[in-house]
């Protein structure tokens, strides 16, 4: 009997790559007996020595698929985020990465046309199919990853505690200048391996009276991760300084440094950590921020602004001359909203400029300038620099001083472009600090455009968050706020569910504050008024606050009324 249509397109594509000939179609094609698809595998790879590969090859292109291969793929912590293991299994398919909205998926099955509007429906993503080779996929599918890298972690800890239990001196320095030369190198790297899979955005590492906690910091909370033996302190925190080039002599004085992460593991992980020691009671401690080289900036968009402030913001950005600041604390997303707004006004008609300490991600088309303070390359001294190569904007990472505060603002004034940070609970109060730093009221007037204050606030889960209608506190606390006319919000599950690991909380938004200047806020600054009135003019021109815009994103379902408001404080105007 004739080979089936997909059988006979599967032999047209052998014969297509050269590795049959018209003779062996036809033997194929017009075989006497019916042939299955697994006995026509075995007698292709047997009788005419079609690779496995070229096989695969072959039914993918005869299925119109894009062909995978499995086998090359690494399954890691991040692997079945969107689709869990148990589902995977029972379909032998393997989810192997996401481009944007689209979930790249390898199936064993090419035709189970069906279970891939079910996986759409489940993780709301667009799937596309890839053909993978059931072997490999089962092969992958055998082994649960977390348990995978617990006991990873588990074989060196246990080395750990017996060589650090039975013998109290320390592993000596030259041991711990070779990759995998000893269990305290392994475990240097597993520890930033694990926190880049496990999406954390810091490591602290901190040293107990009896133990050694490791913790990563995932959504902004810190989670404990790890315990170790109080004696691996010195050999570890001694491996990490020699990992950014650090004095490991010198334990009294804080230090910090940069790792390049690709030069010490295997696994093609390409990221930097910024390090920081410090001297504490039982030992030194670490913290690591992890700089995802591989993460592009984000879009405006993306980032949280309402309609209404993106706009604003994107007006501001495109101005000629002034000064644009942006304040909060560390790690509310002020740099990616800064790299962000580079990027969109980074043209090739458009000379940028940057100095910031450290580099967290390189933008191309834009000239970044790393600082060094012991050799005098400060803010100021970039800024001095800067003002001399003709840009048209500048970027500086940070106005920590007088001096970089009054450079900054007579370079708004002499027809650049300045963005910068500065460190404030919110925007209003970003004149009072420069009026500190010894800023004239009438510079800052004259200079400033608009300040951005930023706050990051956990999501609530899309998969597990529960729908109610608040009452009491919750809805005055709307009403007032953002005029709420009713409705459901969100709050988060208490057990959570295996997409946001019981947390009941998966990814951050950003919340925003923009004052824009006016003729009103002028006048205001150089009448020297408090910051509690300038806040007023700016709240009559339309300035929405931290509390309103995080009660915002609420009502839109994006957060919880509890993170909202254990994130900022309730505005004075608006309590009861």
């Amino acid at each position: 009997m004739p080979l089936g249509r997909v059988q006979t397109q599967i032999v047209d594509k052998l014969v297509e790559f050269g590795k049959l000939d018209a003779a062996q179609r036809g033997a194929l094609v017009n075989r006497p007996d019916e042939a299955t698809g697994e006995q026509l595998d075995v007698q292709l790879q047997t009788d005419f020595k079609i690779t496995p590969f070229q096989l695969h090859l072959a039914k993918a292109k005869a299925l119109g698929l894009t062909p995978f291969n499995v086998a090359r793929y690494r399954v890691h912590s991040a692997t079945f985020e969107k689709i869990d293991l148990e589902f995977c299994q029972k379909n032998t398919i393997l989810p192997v990465g996401q481009v944007g909205d689209v979930l790249l998926v390898a199936f064993a099955n090419p035709f189970e046309t069906q279970l891939a509007a079910k996986i759409a429906e489940k993780t709301g993503l667009r799937v596309a199919r890839l053909l993978g080779a059931d072997k490999d996929i089962k092969e992958k599918l055998k082994k649960d990853n977390s348990a995978a890298e617990q006991v990873q972690f588990s074989d060196v800890v246990d080395q750990l505690g017996a060589q650090f239990s039975d013998d109290p001196t320390e592993i000596a320095d030259e041991d711990l200048t070779h990759e995998d030369s000893a269990p305290i190198i392994q475990l240097a790297n597993r520890i930033i391996e694990d926190a880049y899979f496990g999406g954390a955005s810091d490591i602290h590492i901190e040293p107990q009276e009896k133990d050694l906690v490791v913790r990563y910091r995932i959504d902004g909370l810190t989670q404990e991760k790890l315990r170790l033996p109080a004696k691996v302190t010195g050999a570890l925190v001694a491996r990490l300084k020699i990992m950014c080039n650090l004095d490991i002599a010198e334990r009294r004085l804080p230090q910090d440094g940069r790792i390049v992460f690709k030069q010490f593991n295997k696994k093609g992980v390409d990221i930097d950590l910024r390090v920081s020691t410090a001297p504490l009671n039982h030992g030194e401690g670490v913290v690591m921020r992890i700089l995802d080289k591989q993460k592009s900036t984000l879009p405006l968009p993306a980032l949280g602004f309402t309609e209404e402030n993106l706009a604003k913001y994107r007006e501001c950005i495109r101005q000629p001359y002034g000064m644009i600041l942006h304040c909060g604390p560390t790690g509310s997303g002020k740099s990616m909203t800064l790299y962000s707004a580079m990027n969109e006004i980074n043209t090739a008609d458009v000379v940028i400029r940057t100095a910031e300490d450290p580099i967290e991600y390189t933008l191309a088309g834009i000239n970044q300038m790393q600082m060094h303070r012991q050799i005098g390359l400060t803010f100021a001294a970039a800024l001095r620099a800067f003002l001399r190569q003709d840009p048209d904007i500048i970027l500086v990472g940070e106005i920590r001083d007088k001096e970089t505060a009054n450079i900054a603002v007579e370079a708004a004034l002499t027809g650049h472009l300045l963005i910068s940070t500065l460190h404030t609970n919110d925007a209003p109060s970003t004149v009072a600090r420069l009026t500190d730093m010894g800023i004239e009221p009438f510079m800052i007037s004259s200079s400033l455009v608009c300040v951005c204050a930023q706050r990051l606030m956990r999501r609530v889960c899309k998969s597990c968050r529960v729908a109610y209608e608040p009452d009491g506190r919750e809805k005055d606390i709307l009403e007032r706020a953002i005029g709420w006319t009713g409705g459901t919000i969100y709050k988060a599950s208490a057990k959570g569910c295996p997409k946001c690991n019981g947390s009941g909380y998966k990814g951050r938004v950003g919340i925003h504050e923009l004052l824009v200047t006016n003729e009103e806020l002028i006048e205001a600054i150089n009448k020297e008024a408090e910051t509690a009135e300038l806040k007023r003019i700016a709240m009559r021109a339309g300035m929405k606050t931290l509390h309103q815009d995080s009660v915002f994103k609420v009502k839109e379902g994006l957060t919880t009324m509890a993170e909202a408001l254990s994130t900022v404080p309730q505005d004075m105007e608006l309590r009861g």
